[in-house]
């Protein structure tokens, strides 16, 4: 199982990713092993979804990468809010 996800910022922007360890990563991000987030802490995690594939991940994930954060908020407050 693959996840595509997407965390908040101190600075109200948007990071998103994939992996195939949701909890970890997030986690990673949050202890500041990733060099991109770990300037931008504390970080939360605000959305997510599972795929099957890396390759349906990867695409989904540059996909979100290319929206507008308009269309990203309406993701995120109308479909499913990341939930452990």
């Amino acid at each position: 199982m693959y996840y595509v996800y997407i965390l908040l910022c101190s600075n109200k922007s948007f990071y998103i990713g994939h992996t195939n360890n949701l909890k970890k990563r997030y986690k990673e991000h949050c202890d500041g092993f990733v060099k991109y987030t770990k300037p931008l802490r504390p970080l939360k995690l605000v959305y997510y979804e599972k795929y099957k594939t890396k390759v349906e991940a990867v695409s989904r994930e540059r996909q979100l990468k290319g929206w507008s954060r308009q269309k990203k908020i309406n993701l995120i407050k109308y479909k499913h809010p990341a939930k452990f």
